[in-house]
């Protein structure tokens, strides 16, 4: 892949940069769609991981881009409501650069192409941005690229895995004709019916 515009993280990770500081501190212990995280726990995911794409797309591999999803309780820094926006903005500005979507890279302790690499942080960004939003009762219309983007990478994840699993879990079944982010989110093992009042099973 050579046209770098493909995917333009930039409006995306804005979006998320918006929603998240503004969530009061009151939220931060509130659930999330996201299995097993508190808005507080999202929030700290959204910071390693805006550094660990930052630092694929640079091919700056070491512990930020080894260390797999999930493996430890993403803490959040004290000063996230800067560190948060200003490393979604580093990471956005580094699949800028034509270098980052060339050769191999590695994020979440993957190795993979960069061309795939962006597509991956395009759809954390999008389904995690929705995840936030909905814990916090916010509208959420992510940028139109990044979903594209995002609901073609986990329907391939689906198809790789069967019907019945994705990249993120079971599927949830979602109707055809239903709004490409409630597709994608279906796709991604959340319910885009989900509300804070949601009963886990």
């Amino acid at each position: 892949m050579t046209d770098t515009t493909a995917v333009d993280l930039g409006p995306q990770a804005r979006l998320v940069a918006r929603l998240a500081t503004d969530v009061p501190d009151a939220a931060l212990a509130d659930r999330t769609p996201c299995p097993g995280y508190t808005v507080r726990e999202l929030l700290g995911h959204l910071t390693g991981l805006a550094v660990a794409f930052r630092d694929a797309a640079r091919k700056d591999l070491g512990s930020t881009t080894d260390t797999p999803p999930g493996s430890t309780t993403p803490s959040l820094p004290a000063d996230w409501r800067e560190e948060l926006p200003r490393a979604l903005g580093e990471m956005s500005e580094a699949w800028r650069e034509p270098a980052a979507w060339t050769g191999m890279t590695r994020a979440g302790g993957v190795d993979l192409p960069a061309e795939i690499a962006v597509t991956v942080a395009a759809d954390e960004l999008v389904i995690h941005g929705w995840d936030l939003a909905r814990a916090t009762g916010r509208k959420y219309t992510p940028d139109d690229a990044a979903l594209r983007a995002s609901h073609a990478f986990l329907l391939r994840a689906a198809e790789d895995e069967g019907r019945g699993g994705g990249a993120f879990g079971a599927v949830v079944p979602v109707p055809d004709d239903a709004p490409l982010l409630d597709r994608a989110v279906g796709l991604s093992g959340r319910d885009p019916n989900w509300t804070p009042q949601t009963v886990e099973a």
